[in-house]
């Protein structure tokens, strides 16, 4: 979420979490549920869908952070940073620890169009509570431009908050709740990998207890706020499912490890990924929304 002096750091690669295969790619059929929109453009119809789920573009930030500042970041981030964002006109939808990266903090935020991101930016970096807070903010970080922008792969496929509540400020409490979300890069041209994920892969994951509940692409739009970088050249499926508590996401992944029928056709899901996926497991702090 900061913005830099000039000669911010290059944006750093995400890492990939280890693991068997059969772990990776059930991360990435896990949230292919429906066929994308075109992934080299713009989805005008997916972001037509404000009503239903926010929002019509999302930034998926990833820091690394200095070690043992994380904490320090999100009671920052949750004391200060959420509504003064969001009055700028953005939707802060989630902020997270990876539980697979002690130094990783990941969240999101949301924007009515490209428009709107480069007017509630301008707004809130420029504005007295970012000046006031910045140095502290940054001075937990090593990067902070690990960032995917990101439109909704078809109508109602972003996030539904509609039924959700934050809690108040100075809450505390620790959700026990899990959130998996997967980055899958993909070649552009290959159209068919999604039907071949829902008529393939899909039916096992409703077996083993993996729901999506959001799927994204990357938007090619302009950066319309150049301070801070996105990754740009990339071409990503990204979904996040959740899950009530670590013990039923870790059943879940037990179980499609087991299945014969995901073994035969991980293999081939595998060889259609330009790369291997990024698989990040996540905690939500006291006042993610999402």
């Amino acid at each position: 979420m900061t913005t830099r002096d000039a000669g911010t750091a290059p944006p750093a690669h995400p890492q990939i979490l280890s693991g068997a295969p059969v772990v990776a790619m059930a991360c990435l059929a896990a949230g292919c549920g429906e066929p994308p929109a075109e992934p080299n453009g713009p989805a005008d119809s997916a972001r037509g869908s404000r009503a239903a789920t926010c929002c019509p573009i999302v930034e998926l930030r990833q820091y690394t952070l200095h070690p043992g500042q994380r904490d320090v970041l999100i009671e920052l981030f949750d004391r200060e940073f959420i509504e003064t964002q969001e009055a700028t006109g953005m939707t802060v939808i989630g902020q997270f620890r990876d539980l697979g990266d002690a130094n990783r903090f990941v969240w999101f935020r949301g924007f009515r169009d490209m428009s709107s991101r480069s007017t509630a930016l301008q707004a809130f970096y420029g504005g007295p509570v970012w000046k006031a807070h910045r140095a502290a903010a940054n001075a937990t970080m090593i990067d902070s431009d690990n960032v995917l922008l990101l439109h909704p792969a078809r109508p109602g496929s972003g996030f539904a908050l509609a039924a959700r509540t934050r809690s108040p400020r100075g809450a505390s409490a620790e959700r026990g709740d899990i959130v998996t979300a997967t980055v899958a890069p993909i070649a552009p041209a290959d159209v068919g990998l999604v039907d071949f994920v829902e008529r393939e892969v899909v039916p096992v994951l409703a077996e083993t207890g993996a729901p999506v509940e959001a799927t994204f692409v990357t938007d090619s739009s302009p950066n319309t706020f150049p301070a801070l970088p996105v990754r740009e050249g990339e071409h990503v499926l990204v979904w996040l499912s959740r899950f009530p508590d670590r013990t039923a996401h870790d059943r879940h992944v037990a179980a499609l490890a087991a299945s014969p029928r995901w073994r035969e056709v991980s293999r081939t899901l595998q060889h259609r990924l330009t790369a291997p996926p990024q698989s990040l497991v996540l905690s939500p702090t006291p006042r993610s929304l999402w």
